[in-house]
């Protein structure tokens, strides 16, 4: 693979799209220092494959050359930077900040610092996925506190503590051991939760299990992020005990 076939995100985000046109449907997002393989081109528009293996289509206004570095950046914790023509601009988690950038509000982490604070741990996962994404809106593609759907918020607790996922729920779904068959039997914080809403019981939603037989999840029906107790008697938390296909630990 050379260079040339490599791209780096240099937006805070860049939409992901199903087709070479803005107005396409998102279907995920990428985010700064990114290194996206190029597929194809279409003009300023580009076929990506993205870390994760989701292709796509993305502008080119949204990337820069590919350094060789990226893998050594620091990590937002959402934070504010500047670069160097000293613009400001605030970085969502997950972000990779370039070098020459300056920190000026908000924590960024180098790989080392970042596996210390989040390590590959099950009980470790959970808190983040309890505490990270508070007040996260429901958004189709997002993987971002600032918008996010179930298996972009799965993905990018997982990634931050080391454990790479694939983007889609039925992916996930697809990884680690079979625990538990329905969302009221036990399983343990850090497993994942998985729902279907049709017929052939193909996985549609997926969620992180926490500590009390609670589960966190971004959920259209609840706006975006919310923490549902499993055994209350709420419409909607019935609905998902009778949709829960498996559950599943990763680690």
């Amino acid at each position: 693979m050379t260079d040339a076939q490599q791209k780096t995100v240099r937006s805070a985000i860049a939409p992901l799209l199903g087709e070479a046109r803005i107005s396409a449907p998102l279907t995920s997002q990428l985010l700064a220092g990114d290194v996206l393989t190029v597929m194809d081109g279409r003009g300023d528009w580009l076929q990506v494959r993205g870390p994760d293996a989701y292709e796509g289509w993305t502008h080119a206004g949204y990337l820069m050359p590919y350094s060789g570095g990226e893998s050594t950046w620091r990590v937002s914790l959402q934070c504010q930077v500047r670069d160097v023509l000293g613009a400001v601009r605030a970085m969502p988690l997950g972000a990779h900040i370039a070098p020459a950038a300056e920190v000026i509000t908000g924590l960024a982490l180098d790989p080392l610092q970042l596996a210390v604070r989040f390590p590959p741990d099950a009980d470790a996962i959970a808190q983040s996925a309890e505490t990270l994404f508070t007040g996260a809106s429901y958004l189709w593609g997002g993987v971002t506190p600032w918008g996010c759907d179930c298996s972009g918020f799965v993905q990018r607790i997982f990634a931050l503590h080391g454990q790479p996922l694939p983007r889609d729920a039925w992916q996930q779904a697809l990884l680690g051991e079979a625990v538990a068959a329905q969302a009221a039997d036990d399983h343990a914080p850090g497993d994942l939760l998985f729902f279907s809403d049709r017929e052939d019981r193909r996985v549609t939603h997926v969620g992180i299990a926490l500590p009390g037989h609670r589960m966190v999840h971004s959920a259209l029906m609840r706006g975006g992020m919310a923490i549902e107790q499993l055994a209350a008697s709420d419409p909607y938390v019935a609905r998902l005990r009778e949709q829960c296909v498996a559950v599943r630990r990763i680690l």
